[in-house]
């Protein structure tokens, strides 16, 4: 299973839904990022992604985005493709 790591703060619903449904497809370690701890890391995530909000999702090098797009994911039937692919 492809490596999953997951840029969040402590306090996000989004994120907990995301590492819900990830849970829920047998991700079982996810490698989570606490931008909140750690400003570099917030900063690392907005240039990494262009993003300001968390979730962001990265399954192996592909960039998922948010929750939303997770779930969309999901429900296109793609996710458990990117998450079995060879890393």
């Amino acid at each position: 299973m492809n490596h999953v790591v997951m840029y969040c703060t402590g306090i996000c619903p989004y994120c907990d839904r995301a590492e819900a449904l990830l849970n829920k497809r047998g991700v079982a370690n996810i490698e989570k990022i606490r931008i909140d701890q750690d400003p570099a890391k917030r900063m690392e995530m907005m240039e990494r992604t262009q993003r300001r909000t968390v979730p962001q999702i990265y399954i192996g090098e592909t960039h998922v985005g948010g929750y939303d797009d997770l779930a969309a994911l999901d429900r296109a039937d793609e996710l458990m493709p990117l998450l079995n692919a060879a890393s």
